[in-house]
């Protein structure tokens, strides 16, 4: 195991946000090592608590805790403390955790940060060197800009819904929603990077923190990727062809004797070794099935030729023989599946922390596999204000008497 530093040891964060996108960037921080301070609010504590399905229990009582699964997802390798901004003395030692801290996440709407002296311009002139991130639905300018949002919402706008599901006229068919927050998801590694980038650029470069301005719908927009390319190149708009490709055929799922088994082979050369493990050379040299764009265009007749041929065959003995033939497959998977995949536990994709209340339990890790500094150490998320003690002492110095004081007044 290596002793190396981690690459963001000495990086202090203060994480203001909830629910998910904030969250999911802090989080990222964390596990290269920054010190992330989560805020929560007195009481409740972030929204994601309550959020996502089952909570956890007390290993040994069997009282649900406040750490339901969209928390977990977004919170590990964080110190969480409880702090009312909404009172002056809550708003004064925001500030002082600020003013030592290298970055400040939020996610309020725009303009409220500002009512407690919070917003990017008062905390710069305490700390120049913060960098200041703001995550908003619709971004700090433009003529939405005070709208509230969640992640439906900006998969809605975007064009990932409608280009996501079934066509138009078949059962089933119309937009839909992708199962997972990504808006929220795709929007918090954004953040990522850009606090990074910050975080050079004034180490490098000025030696000036700057203010982040991040929306989630301009996220949303950006990973259309080339399907928004497309449009904006050529005016072409989005297609709806559900779980096929819209430009390579065959890229679909196929029954199995015993199982779905997803084939994408894009290139003629690969069309042609599909063809080989199927036993029916014929079909690649058919002129209807001989280029990709042909392919594309006699999708319907392909696809009922192939349909039988997968058929007969066992999955597992069918994904063997493509993988010998280097043509990309996968089985259809659900999460059962794909955390006992050898390939998923062999890169260590789930690791088990350790709760004082809760007990052992898996979470997600980090997909970042770095040479040198490998995230190893896990944090298990936090209970409200788990944290808010040891942080007040260590970071602004206050004592016992003080902190009770705060506690008295619900300011903490």
């Amino acid at each position: 195991m290596s002793t190396a530093p981690m690459p963001l040891a000495g990086i202090r964060v203060l994480d203001l946000s909830r629910i998910l996108a904030g969250p999911v960037a802090a989080q990222m921080l964390g596990d290269c090592g920054a010190d992330v301070i989560k805020v929560e609010r007195p009481g409740g504590g972030d929204d994601a608590r309550r959020l996502g399905g089952a909570a956890l229990r007390d290993a040994r009582t069997g009282a649900a805790l406040p750490m339901q699964p969209m928390f977990l997802g977004a919170n590990r390798n964080k110190r969480s403390i409880t702090l009312d901004i909404a009172q002056p003395e809550g708003q004064e030692l925001a500030r002082r955790l600020a003013a030592c801290s290298d970055v400040l996440i939020e996610n309020y709407k725009t303009g409220d940060l500002q009512r407690y002296g919070l917003d990017c311009a008062s905390l710069h002139a305490c700390n120049p060197r913060l960098v200041y991130c703001s995550i908003t639905g619709f971004g700090q300018t433009g003529p939405y800009a005070a709208r509230a949002g969640f992640d439906p919402v900006f998969q809605a706008m975007s064009g990932l819904m409608s280009a996501t599901g079934l066509p138009d006229g078949v059962p089933g068919g119309g937009p839909m929603r992708i199962g997972v927050p990504i808006a929220d998801f795709i929007g918090g590694i954004h953040a990522y990077g850009a606090i990074l980038t910050a975080l050079y650029h004034r180490d490098r470069v000025s030696g000036q923190g700057q203010h982040i301005d991040l929306a989630l719908l301009d996220c949303a927009l950006a990973a259309m990727g080339s399907v928004g390319a497309n449009y904006l190149a050529n005016g072409a708009p989005e297609r709806r062809t559900g779980q096929e490709s819209p430009t390579t055929v065959p890229s679909r799922f196929f029954d199995c004797a015993d199982g779905k088994l997803l084939i994408s082979a894009p290139g003629d050369d690969t069309f042609q070794r599909l063809c080989g493990v199927l036993g029916c050379p014929d079909l690649a040299a058919d002129p209807r099935f001989a280029t990709a764009a042909a392919r594309v265009a006699h999708r319907e007749a392909l696809n009922a030729l192939l349909e039988p041929l997968f058929a007969q065959h066992p999955r597992a003995r069918l994904m063997d023989a493509l993988a010998q033939a280097s043509l990309p497959a996968a089985p259809l998977y659900g999460l059962a599946d794909a955390y006992a995949d050898p390939q998923v536990r062999h890169r260590e994709a789930a690791v088990t922390v350790q709760h004082p209340v809760a007990g052992a339990f898996r979470i997600p890790a980090n997909p970042i596999k770095f040479s040198a500094t490998p995230i190893t150490h896990y944090m298990a998320p936090p209970l409200p204000g788990e944290h808010t003690d040891v942080v007040l002492k260590e970071l602004l110095g206050l004592d016992d008497t003080r902190i009770e004081a705060l506690r008295a007044r619900r300011v903490i």
